[in-house]
């Protein structure tokens, strides 16, 4: 892969042991979460589990709860055209969640940093 196409998907370059482990997904805060939101394209992606949403939801949310045993049956059926905007708890599990989706050919992969908390 070319450094413009590492650019392009604007991945991130984090240190990892002896060497670097490159993101395939964009970690953003809330107002950003908040714009992407008016894009046609976009889905908010909710991987937490039915019981947490009791805390909370993003208006116009799906959910795909990544502790579910269908999990990545979901996920193979969703657009990889779409921008995904990606949200759990605390923003851990959602950026698992952006991993296995880059893993399965998603490229706009986006984790809210901080989670629900950070939307509110």
């Amino acid at each position: 892969m070319s450094r413009i196409d590492l650019e392009e998907e604007k991945r991130e370059k984090i240190m990892f042991g002896f060497g670097y482990k490159t993101t395939k997904y964009q970690n953003i805060g809330a107002e950003e979460f908040r714009d992407l939101m008016n894009d046609k394209n976009a889905v908010v992606l909710d991987v937490r589990t039915p019981a947490e949403t009791q805390d909370g939801v993003i208006p116009g949310y799906k959910m795909i709860n990544l502790m579910s045993p269908d999990f990545m049956d979901e996920i193979k059926k969703l657009d990889k055209d779409k921008i995904y905007l990606v949200y759990c708890r605390s923003g851990n599990r959602s950026g698992q969640a952006c991993n296995i989706m880059a893993d399965q050919g998603f490229t706009k992969l986006y984790n809210l940093v901080g989670g629900i908390g950070a939307w509110r």
